[in-house]
């Protein structure tokens, strides 16, 4: 069973993360690359929000092509290449996850592979061998 933690000699995380994750060896490990606002069709979404709203649903994609739930997403790494955007991605996350609360990282950084991708998630599910 995975183990989220929270030392308590570590300041207190916001609601929408935990400080680590453990999980035991015995069981499969999915790594999913980062994931833009690219639909289907090859069309960057266009704004933020719809970026980050496309960019997690490529990441449940993968997910649940790997047999998992979003419930055995352990950690997600999230960029970001405009000012500001934590309530949004917070707001579009907690659509998409709904109440699940992982590991996570959130960074601002000047750009991505191309310019008009302003977000990229990447991910980690774990699930135990039955």
């Amino acid at each position: 069973m995975i183990r989220f933690i929270d030392p308590p000699t570590v300041h207190k995380p916001a609601p929408s993360y935990h400080h680590a994750a453990l999980h035991p060896l015995g069981g499969e490990r999915l790594v999913i690359s980062g994931q833009v606002g690219v639909r289907p069709d090859g069309t960057v979404a266009e704004g933020l929000e719809a970026q980050i709203d496309q960019a997690f649903a490529n990441l449940i994609a993968c997910i649940e092509a790997g047999g998992m739930q979003v419930t055995d997403l352990v950690k997600i790494v999230t960029y970001v290449t405009v000012p500001d955007a934590i309530a949004t991605f917070r707001t579009v996350r907690a659509k998409r996850l709904g109440t699940h609360v992982c590991a996570a990282t959130f960074l601002q950084i000047a750009g991505l592979v191309r310019p008009e991708m302003l977000v990229e998630i990447e991910g980690e599910a774990v699930r135990q061998r039955d």
